[in-house]
Parts: structure tokens; C-alpha cells; sequence
């Protein structure tokens, strides 16, 4: 039932902030993005995991600095920054949770494709827009959401590949918008894709597990 009312709670405070919270003042803006995060990292903090506590503390450290991240994308780079990290970290909880499946290794394949393409839009997009001193941090977030996306699948927990997927979706829509052009509905499409994909990846906490080293080695030779 708790978790059941707090999930209710999230989407909640997520359709207020989504839906009713103007863009002025921008300190009560910023308050309302935060709320339906600080609500996912406690989401997370309750979850019991069949796995260890290292690994629950990466996936609520990368939490941390994703919300950090959401608070502080004002000033881009800064805000960035912090999402690269809390990506790392997440590709650091993920690996740890390794199951290997060679149609699960495949999906490098799509993710691959997706940065060439995605990548050289937005280096057209920036030179033209004389942003060239994005280009490099940019692509780099690229690479890095595309290899957490790629652990998550490895990891063979569903919350967490739908959540690193819809983590790619947000944050493709929001570069887009940012820098090619004009997305319908873009602050809805972004904030739902995201609260959404944060809730997965709070979620897959409570179905981990680690497996043995051995077990993992056997996995490895076959």
C-alpha cells in the first residue's frame, strides 16, 4: 500500500508541475520540477533489493545527480554535467547486475545507428547555429546515455531498460527541441518521458540481482 500511495503521489505532483506550474517565478518552478524527484529518490531509498546495498546506493546516487542535473539545466552545461555523472553511475550499478544474453549484447547494434544519426543532426544543427563549443559535450552525453542504455539491457531487468529507454526519448526530444527545431508539446513529451523513466530505474532496485562471479563467468564461456 505505501508504495502504491507514493506512486500515486509521484504522478500526482507530476501532472501539477507538467500541467499548472507557470514558467514565472522561477525559484517555484524549479521547487515543483524537483518535488515528483526528491519523491522517486525516496521511492527508491524504501525499495528492499534482492541484490547488495552498494548497488541500491548507485542507482539513489544516480538519482541525486540526475535531480541535480534536472535543477541546474538552466545553466546548461552545468546541469549536463551532473547528468553525465548520474549516468555513469548508473552504467557503474548496471554492469554490476550483468546477465549475459547475446540478443540483449545486440541491442549496441540500434543504439549505434541511433548516435550517427541523432549526432550528426546535431552537429549541423550547432555549427549553424554557431554553438560549436557544444558539440563536444553534447556528443559526449550522447555516447554515454547510449552505453547506460546498453548496460541496462544487459542487466535483463525490465524496469531498467524501459527507463533508460525513455531516458533516450526525453533527452532526444529535448535536444531536438533545443537545437534543430520546435517539438509540439515538447515540455509534456519531455517531463512525462522523464519522471517516467526516473520511476522505472527507481523501480528496478527491488528486482535486482546479483549473480555469483562464477555464475557470471559460465555466462561469460558459453
Amino acid at each position: 500500500m505505501r508504495f502504491k500511495s507514493l506512486s500515486l503521489l509521484i504522478l500526482f505532483m507530476s501532472i501539477i508541475y507538467i500541467f499548472f506550474i507557470p514558467s514565472e517565478p522561477f525559484a517555484l518552478k524549479i521547487l515543483f520540477k524537483l518535488i515528483p524527484m526528491w519523491l522517486i529518490i525516496y521511492f527508491a531509498f524504501i525499495q528492499k533489493t534482492g541484490g547488495t546495498r552498494q548497488n541500491k546506493g548507485l542507482i539513489l546516487t544516480g538519482l541525486f545527480f540526475c535531480m541535480l542535473g534536472d535543477g541546474l539545466l538552466h545553466w546548461f552545461i552545468i546541469g549536463l554535467s551532473c547528468f553525465l555523472v548520474g549516468h555513469i553511475i548508473y552504467i557503474v550499478g548496471f554492469l554490476k547486475q550483468w546477465s549475459f544474453s547475446k540478443l540483449r549484447c545486440l541491442s549496441i547494434l540500434p543504439l549505434f545507428v541511433f548516435d550517427l544519426i541523432i549526432g550528426e543532426k546535431l552537429i549541423n544543427a550547432l555549427q549553424l547555429s554557431g554553438k560549436d563549443e557544444l558539440i563536444v559535450p553534447v556528443l559526449c552525453y550522447i555516447g554515454v546515455i547510449s552505453i547506460m542504455a546498453w548496460a541496462a539491457f544487459m542487466t535483463g531487468n525490465w524496469y531498467a531498460i524501459f527507463g533508460s529507454l525513455l531516458f533516450v526519448i526525453s533527452d532526444t526530444i529535448l535536444s531536438w527541441n533545443m537545437f534543430i527545431e520546435d517539438v509540439a508539446n515538447s515540455h509534456l513529451l519531455i517531463m512525462a518521458t522523464y519522471y517516467a523513466a526516473q520511476y522505472c530505474i527507481a523501480s528496478s532496485i527491488r528486482n535486482t540481482s546479483v549473480q555469483p562471479v562464477h555464475d557470471r563467468t559460465i555466462l561469460l564461456t558459453k
